[in-house]
């Protein structure tokens, strides 16, 4: 594990000839919660992370690739972090877990509960990328590789003073940042953001499934988060004002209880 990932994880498990470290947070007999992250990389040490912690046991792996960690030879695509999770999973010997994932992280997670939910309880998705449902022309989901960064920020964040400052950041950690975007990349780069095939598959989700929404997302709109409720089955929506893409950052105690209640 490389000294950044260790940041955010405390445990490690060796998968598919991968060393993939992982948090642990709260208490071992709570109810357990599989976190994935977005493209913004681990999520683990974020204060609402941190507060669910008092009641869940989070378990938050960092995909490989991400916080200065190696991209396996054999991973090419999202398909790959899909069935790493499933193994971990069942290497975990996890029981009714709630499955809780963010944007690319919500796009992992919805494939893993399409073809698998044998061991989960809940599917929790915060502001997922994954589908199209616009044309081939339509823009559903920001280029957030070609955006200035300004810009960028500006549609991550309702209120950009939320954003992190990168402006003292050491080169290490200018690195770091560099290699997540690379990961992202290769998870989420062709197609964009999405599995042309995933619509159609998704009514196969059995679970109950709560989307949490930034109501000022400028990444992927309401009217996506809408479009992607449609296709579960009695799927949920709620929308949190005054937080963009990241609304467990902006609100998080909004989002705190939006959780709690579909926890219950």
């Amino acid at each position: 594990m490389s000294i950044n990932a260790s940041v955010f994880a405390d445990d490690s498990i060796d998968l598919q000839g991968i060393t993939l470290p992982f948090a642990r947070r709260g208490p071992p007999d709570a109810p357990a919660v599989l976190v994935l992250h977005g493209g913004g990389g681990p999520v683990s040490n974020q204060f609402a992370l941190r507060e669910l912690s008092e009641t869940h046991h989070l378990i938050a792996p960092v995909h490989p690739g991400f916080a200065g960690t190696p991209i396996p030879e054999h991973f090419d695509g999202m398909e790959d972090l899909v069935y790493l999770y499933l193994d971990l999973l069942d290497a975990l010997c996890l029981e009714r877990v709630t499955l809780m994932g963010f944007s690319m992280g919500g796009w992992c997670a919805t494939e893993m509960a399409v073809r698998n939910t044998g061991r989960l309880s809940h599917l929790l998705l915060v502001d997922s990328v994954g589908i199209k449902p616009g044309r081939r022309e339509d823009r559903d989901v920001a280029d957030v590789f070609g955006i200035p960064p300004q810009e960028l920020i500006n549609r991550l964040f309702h209120d950009v003073s939320n954003a992190p400052d990168h402006s003292g950041a050491s080169e290490e950690d200018l690195a770091v940042l560099a290699s997540n975007r690379t990961a992202l990349a290769l998870y989420t780069w062709e197609p964009y953001m999405h599995n042309p095939k995933l619509p159609r598959r998704m009514h196969r989700i059995d679970i109950p499934t709560l989307l949490i929404w930034g109501e000022s997302d400028g990444i992927v709109s309401v009217d996506y988060a809408a479009a992607y409720q449609s296709l579960i089955r009695d799927a949920g929506l709620e929308v949190i004002a005054q937080a963009g893409h990241q609304p467990q950052i902006e609100q998080p105690a909004a989002w705190l209880s939006a959780v709690r209640r579909f926890l219950g």
